[in-house]
């Protein structure tokens, strides 16, 4: 709540920049959307799936991981959040909950891929050829405002179900190959969860892989040769104590956190106990206290919401200093950190919680980047660093004239 708020104040105070001109066109999307009948479609898809998740504001603890969650919705090149935990930590119910503040998406009418109009994450070869072969741009085709999809990658998933195959019966019908996509397609720009990650086989972890490294899925198969994009926010849970996660997947992902690592006192067991007791899924709540709790949640999601689309376009003109890169890469250094994912992933922690806050990068943005994204991954610390173990950060450089504005 604090952090849209300050943004819009900024907005009022100074004269609205192109990243300001942005969010205000995305939240007029937004507002559109709220307006429609797909609200109310949402609310009822909601209702058959078992009513709306237990809301992130409400889960006692696990500060780090909720903080880790939001500043992935900013920031898509973190490439998404594993929580690793024991059974009942919270880590499946957190990362359903973080659906519930994602923005709805503008795309493409009719697109099965989730295409952006501005085609700013790329395009899937169907539509690259029609804008060949002489279609309508795609500034001047129809679009729709939908809910960002929420996709789960079940265990047992086969490979044809995962990137997609060819649709026999329209094929047969067409007398050509018809592609029918699977559940990467679905999942662009949207969350794609996956939990037990460590439980997948080989083949489906490698797919994995290439998307959260590529941006994109290509698929040779059954006589199509297609490829789309597919940027979607990772989040995926395991047990670790039915066993660890590949290294190579780990690493490929900015943020890896414990949901074992804060240990709840009695008085906050108590609190999430008596929360849980009091929800429920379903529109009436359990007492009147939980119902002002539900309905406080609820608000502090939707200024989420808020803040999360002004930090997406803050972010595209939010530059880190090299003096800020150094110290980072001296951290990375000091922990013992294999290759450079560990200060290239803390670089774009840090460029995600000064958006978060509508401004410029400071020291305490590096010392959460330190915390989520290089500690983890320490062969020296393997647990995050207190603030007295940090080299003091460097201070802020003075803001470029061409700087979006800060508020005041």
């Amino acid at each position: 709540k604090r952090i849209s708020r300050s943004v819009q104040r900024g907005m009022v105070a100074t004269p609205p920049t192109d990243a300001e001109k942005r969010a205000l066109a995305a939240m007029e999307a937004e507002v559109a959307f709220k307006d429609s009948g797909m609200q109310i479609r949402k609310q009822a898809d909601q209702m058959m799936s078992g009513g709306r998740p237990f809301p992130l504001s409400m889960v006692v603890g696990q500060d780090a991981i909720k903080q880790a969650l939001l500043l992935s919705t900013v920031n898509n090149r973190m490439g998404g959040v594993v929580i690793s935990g024991r059974k009942g930590t919270a880590k499946s119910v957190m990362a359903r909950a973080l659906h519930q503040l994602l923005p709805p998406i503008e795309v493409i009418k009719g697109s099965p891929f989730n295409i952006d109009p501005a085609g700013e994450f790329g395009i899937d070869d169907f539509l690259r050829a029609d804008l060949d072969n002489g279609g309508v741009p795609l500034s001047e085709r129809e679009t729709e405002v939908i809910q960002a999809p929420f996709v789960q990658v079940p265990l047992n998933v086969m490979e044809d179900r995962l990137i997609g195959s060819a649709d026999l019966e329209e094929s047969v019908k067409t007398g050509k190959s018809v592609f029918s996509p699977g559940l990467l397609a679905k999942a662009h720009r949207g969350v794609l969860y996956v939990d037990d990650i460590n439980l997948l086989d080989e083949e489906t972890a490698n797919i994995l892989l290439n998307v959260v490294t590529e941006g994109k899925v290509v698929v040779e198969r059954e006589g199509i040769s297609l490829t789309y994009p597919c940027r979607p926010l990772l989040i995926a849970t395991f047990n670790p104590d039915e066993g660890e996660l590949r290294d190579h997947l780990l690493d490929r992902i900015a943020v890896s956190l414990s949901a074992d690592a804060q240990k709840l006192d009695i008085s906050s067991r108590v609190e999430a106990v008596d929360a849980v007791m009091g929800f429920s899924p379903g529109s009436k709540q359990g007492s009147p206290e939980a119902e002002v709790a539900l309905a406080e949640a609820i608000e502090n999601e939707e200024d989420l919401k808020t803040a999360i689309v002004f930090a997406r376009e803050f972010l595209k003109d939010l530059k880190i200093a090299p003096s800020q890169i150094q110290y980072l890469c001296e951290e990375a250094i000091r922990a013992g950190c294999q290759g450079h994912r560990a200060e290239i992933f803390a670089c774009e922690v840090a460029r995600a919680s000064a958006a978060l806050e509508g401004r410029q990068i400071t020291s305490d943005d590096l010392r959460l980047a330190v915390k989520l994204a290089i500690a983890p991954r320490g062969t020296f610390i393997n647990t995050p660093m207190d603030q007295d173990e940090m080299m003091p950060p460097p201070p802020p450089p003075p803001p470029p004239n061409d700087a979006p504005a800060a508020p005041p």
